[in-house]
């Protein structure tokens, strides 16, 4: 009976997270669309950007995403309120993450890869000024409704000013559709299939000693 248990928990528990980790609401609707871009057009944001968004979000393939994020830091930040004097980029940009990390592990989105800039470009076509970037990240974002929902809160708005200061500049864009080898549904699977069969066998019957 305990093997049934241990197998049914983890089954649960996978079903559970996947339906979580999962977008499961389709593709946007029109008027989920005409909501977003309108917040966005509220703040001011540039026309020409507000109907790039309104293009990806009317391409939705309902499925998650990944954001290329490419940055170079400014070399200095002016003082703002919830900075500490003499801050750096740096100092600004983890101000604003701290705000950013529970808005995305909330809705399954997470950093897969990130890192610092080992040197200046190695190649670079048809662009200029992009020889100089200090880091570099790869955002998964479980759909992109769940991206408009942290995009256009108004809770981040002053947080933004940290983002703002930090970066010199910055190149994001997503990618999708996208692979993982290290999807998160596939390990935990193969976590919970590992520990149902170590501690899911059968007990051995004890032999009987002959006289």
């Amino acid at each position: 009976m305990g093997r049934f248990i241990l197998w049914g928990l983890s089954i649960a528990v996978w079903l559970l997270f996947t339906w979580w980790y999962s977008n499961t609401a389709g593709p946007l609707t029109a008027d989920e669309i005409d909501h977003y871009v309108g917040l966005m057009e509220q703040r001011g944001t540039d026309p020409e950007r507000a109907d790039a968004v309104r293009t990806f979000l009317e391409n939705d393939t309902g499925d998650d995403f990944a954001m290329i994020n490419v940055i170079e830091m400014n070399a200095s930040v002016p003082a703002l309120e919830g900075l500490a004097p003499g801050a750096s980029a740096q100092d600004a940009l983890d101000a604003y993450m701290t705000h950013m990390y529970p808005a995305l592990f909330s809705r399954a989105c997470h950093p897969v890869a990130f890192g610092t800039a080992a040197t200046s470009a190695l190649d670079t076509w048809g662009i200029t000024g992009a020889q100089e970037w200090s880091q570099g990240a790869l955002l998964r974002y479980r759909s992109r409704r769940d991206l408009m929902e942290i995009s256009t809160n108004p809770d981040f708005s002053g947080p933004h000013e940290f983002k703002v200061a930090a970066m010199n500049k910055t190149i994001a864009f997503p990618l999708d559709p996208w692979v993982q080898a290290g999807d998160p549904r596939l390990l935990l699977g193969l976590i919970l299939l590992l520990i149902a069969l170590l501690f899911g066998r059968a007990p051995q019957p004890k032999k009987r000693k002959r006289r």
